[in-house]
């Protein structure tokens, strides 16, 4: 959560996706809500979707189109799920993306613990065969350092 509110804290706008289906994540439930340890911004803007995939059936390119970005840092859970399929969706339409590559996270998984399936995708995004347009992984640290300098 430190690392997700240090990005926020420093981003020029900050998008939340929440995942809503059914079995505890409906809408307006306790499993949909963000963690009230996550600070949002007054500005923040939100976008419900219902796939792993954010841009899957949501408004996402349209809210990136109307805020001309085409670029953006990514973080949050399921490393292995929402955010991965995210980032090669992402890449795959031409969005310049960075993984904050500690400020997301997964459950243990039978195949593997969190912090191995964590790593794994880390190195699977800073690889990702996406010609003229790799996938940066980045430090926290090394992110907000640069938009600073920026």
């Amino acid at each position: 959560m430190a690392q997700i509110n240090r990005l926020t804290a420093a981003a020029d706008r900050v998008i939340f996706v929440q995942h809503c289906e059914a079995g505890g994540l409906e809408a307006d439930s306790e499993g949909f809500a963000l963690l009230p340890e996550l600070v949002q911004p007054a500005d923040a803007l939100y976008l419900t979707k219902t796939a792993c995939d954010a841009f899957y059936h949501t408004d996402l390119d349209a809210l990136l189109a109307r805020l001309d970005a085409r670029a953006f840092v990514i973080c949050g859970c399921a490393s292995d799920y929402c955010v991965d399929t995210t980032v090669k969706a992402g890449a795959s339409k031409g969005y310049r993306i960075t993984v904050a590559g500690d400020a997301h996270t997964t459950a243990d998984r039978p195949a593997a613990e969190a912090a191995v399936v964590i790593a794994l995708h880390n190195d699977v995004w800073r690889n990702l065969t996406v010609p003229g347009n790799p996938v940066a992984v980045k430090s926290v640290e090394t992110i907000v350092t640069q938009w600073r300098e920026n």
